[in-house]
């Protein structure tokens, strides 16, 4: 929940999130479920509100005595988001849906350290959770798209921005967290022919050892490069097509039978063999062994060389960051966006420290703004080598929020109030013709109050 006062009394829209139900049935124990809200075809259950109640908890928020009343509401309109989607014909595509999944699974195994203490805490690996929360995942994002339909025309203008910060009393202006932006050039250490020919010859003599009868499992646990599936025997659990890059699916699904061992593929990640261990329609379970191309020291030296010398550059005014990260850099997340690092928490260049990678924030802190950092050497997350340049674009110290400083962040506020507007003016409008029960024992929550007045239509 916000901390800012004028949101006190609201909830995030769409407050469902991944794992919800998983959560509050590791702290709270198995509960006696029952249907506590009705909107048109859709069910509210007594479990979603225990477990979204005990989410805002966890999360740090005071406990309230509406609390749960103000979560059914939300879920209500949830639902009622849902069931207009569904009558409006709205169609979210398998593709958003496994992206969204592996988005909160990244997030998920960040907070909890490991994809083994993820698996470990829910008692599930990570494909039976993808699987588990496909459906919950899809309506979400149906939900979501139909307040994105309806809430589409809503726009802030300055006159709006300053209407809005003028209502909030002075005496409780929030203050805003220090907050950083910054940029970076990432140049991949490259890899010559003679060393991805040595991962190609190693792996295929790891495959001729499995094509004469040894264990495919016992040989991706000693080799595989692929930490995480190599635990497991090499194996990656249930997925579906687009859950893998187009490479290796191609390849994973034109096995037929578990006898049968893939050639050698290439992907963003290094070199494969797969082994099908079962197929299921358009779901595929398979073990893999990953060989990296390993990189030599000269290698490792040019390509540091190379990129200080951008660095360089850049400090003395020979070349603009922005066109350097356009012209050099090899991470395509940042190259078009001249370097500058999105937030995925919010969508903007601005990161509270604690949003930072550590190793990312250890250089920050040590930079003035501006400053230009010398290469240093990463792993990519897909595992290459890389050298990578910093610059520190902005930073802020805490403060009292105010128009001058804050505008981007108050106008975003501003946009938001004016949706939240524009969405209860619907909500009031659809709900008055739409089947809607509430269980009795939330009959006397006062915020229900236009929910239950139009109930048993």
């Amino acid at each position: 929940m916000s901390r800012f006062y004028y949101l006190k009394n609201k909830l995030p829209l769409l407050l469902i999130v991944l794992f919800a139900n998983q959560s509050f049935s590791q702290t709270s124990g198995n509960i006696v479920d029952q249907i506590v809200g009705v909107v048109g075809n859709n069910i509210v259950l007594k479990s979603e509100v225990e477990s979204q109640y005990a989410q805002i908890i966890a999360q740090g928020t005071p406990d309230a005595a509406d609390l749960k009343c103000r979560v059914l509401n939300q879920l209500l309109l949830n639902k009622l988001l849902l069931h207009q989607a569904n009558i409006d014909s709205l169609v979210v595509e398998e593709s958003q849906v496994n992206q969204k999944i592996e988005s909160n699974l990244s997030y998920f195994i960040q907070q909890i350290g490991s994809v083994e203490k993820l698996e470990q805490y829910y008692g599930k690996s990570v494909a039976e959770l993808k699987e588990e929360f496909k459906p919950l995942i899809k309506e979400q994002l149906l939900a979501q798209q139909m307040q994105s339909k309806i809430t589409k025309n809503v726009s802030s203008s300055p006159a709006d921005v300053r209407a809005f910060f003028n209502k909030i009393p002075k005496d409780s202006l929030p203050y805003v967290n220090a907050e950083i932006e910054y940029a970076q050039i990432v140049h991949y250490v490259p890899v010559s022919e003679g060393q991805k020919t040595e991962a190609k010859e190693k792996l295929k003599s790891i495959r001729d050892r499995i094509v004469n009868g040894e264990d495919f499992s016992t040989l991706a646990v000693l080799y595989s490069q692929d930490v995480e599936s190599a635990k497991q025997g090499g194996e990656l659990g249930f997925v579906n097509r687009g859950d893998l890059v187009p490479e290796f699916s191609a390849a994973a699904f034109k096995l037929k039978n578990t006898t049968e061992i893939s050639e050698i593929i290439e992907s963003p990640f290094g070199y494969h063999i797969i082994q099908l261990i079962e197929r299921r329609g358009e779901k595929i379970n398979v073990r893999h062994i990953l060989l990296r191309a390993s990189t030599q020291v000269e290698d490792l030296v040019a390509a540091q060389e190379f990129t200080d010398s951008i660095a360089n550059l850049i400090r003395i005014n020979k070349l603009p960051f922005n066109e350097g990260a356009e012209k050099y850099s090899d991470e395509t997340d940042t190259k078009m966006s001249g370097g500058a690092v999105i937030n995925p928490n919010s969508g903007s260049t601005k990161f509270e420290s604690d949003q930072v990678d550590p190793t990312v924030l250890f250089s920050l802190d040590k930079m003035a703004v501006g400053e230009v950092s010398s290469a240093s050497l990463i792993t990519t997350r897909d595992g290459k080598q890389a050298y990578r340049v910093l610059k520190l674009l902005t930073r802020t110290e805490p403060h009292q929020m105010n128009l001058s400083d804050d505008y981007p962040k108050l106008q975003e506020l501003t946009l938001s109030d004016k949706q939240n507007t524009s969405l209860e003016t619907w909500k009031k409008k659809i709900a008055a013709t739409t089947y809607v029960r509430i269980a009795e024992e939330y009959q006397g929550c006062s915020n229900l109050n236009e929910w239950i007045n139009n109930t048993a239509k």
